[in-house]
């Protein structure tokens, strides 16, 4: 059976850990090849030198909040691959804090990375994808950005944003045959998660939230964006697809 992504040359931001990480095994999975744009890729490199991953993952150090590190580290990528087709903008960071208390620079600092980060890759990513056929972009945004949490507007108004602006690009490159689309994961179970919720409690009160009573897995969040970069999804862009476990039904 032929492999969804095979010979695919994917741009991936954010994946050192967490989802992004999931779906750098997903698409190696699935016949691509792709380079990496995080802020801390030793992780990363590490496993690559260790399990002789060389020729299917390029890890590359990038803070996706500075333009011009990301025109530097997206131009080294497309080099690296020779081309790309495809990109999945899954770095992000977040806050939790009241409005009341928080920091103007925190709320820069969210906007940078969640949402004006991501469109700086998508914007210098675009001349490569717009040579290639059947080229597609799948941003991570959040449920939190279809449906607010309390104590994080900058993370919600990041991830609202980004789902807007996905739908916005979609339309502006329908007629280059490139897709957009964004994926809203709901509570998944990571490190991260598990280093701000740590008490048994509180996971119990945030899965009460969810039709399916349980949190998600980086595995999960990382097939819908695979299916979204695949060819299965051809007709599919401007979508933001809910994969949060029934918190948002929207």
């Amino acid at each position: 059976m032929a492999k969804r992504l095979a010979n695919r040359k994917i741009l991936i931001t954010g994946g050192g850990a967490g989802i992004g990480r999931a779906c750098v095994n997903q698409c190696i999975g699935e016949g691509a090849t792709v380079a990496v744009l995080d802020q801390d890729v030793d992780d990363l490199v590490r496993t690559v030198e260790e399990e002789g991953l060389a020729s299917f993952i390029s890890p590359i150090q990038v803070d996706i909040a500075h333009a011009q590190q990301v025109a530097t580290g997206v131009k080294q990528a497309a080099l690296k691959l020779e081309g790309l087709d495809g990109v999945i903008n899954s770095a992000g960071i977040d806050l939790f804090t009241p409005f009341d208390k928080m920091k103007w620079d925190d709320w820069d600092r969210i906007l940078a990375v969640n949402l004006t980060g991501a469109m700086h890759v998508c914007h210098q990513a675009l001349p490569y994808l717009r040579s290639r056929p059947h080229s597609s972009i799948v941003n991570i945004s959040s449920g939190a950005g279809l449906l607010p949490i309390p104590n994080r507007v900058a993370y919600c108004a990041s991830k609202a944003g980004l789902v807007m602006a996905t739908k916005a690009l979609a339309m502006d490159l329908g007629t280059s045959s490139i897709r957009v689309n964004a994926v809203c994961p709901g509570a998944v179970d990571t490190s991260l998660f598990r280093r701000n919720v740590s008490d048994q409690q509180q996971v119990r009160e945030i899965v009460a939230r969810y039709a399916m009573n349980r949190l998600g897995t980086v595995s999960e969040i990382a097939a819908a964006v695979i299916f979204l970069l695949s060819d299965e999804a051809s007709l599919i862009t401007g979508t933001a697809l809910a994969v949060d476990g029934g918190r948002t039904f929207h």
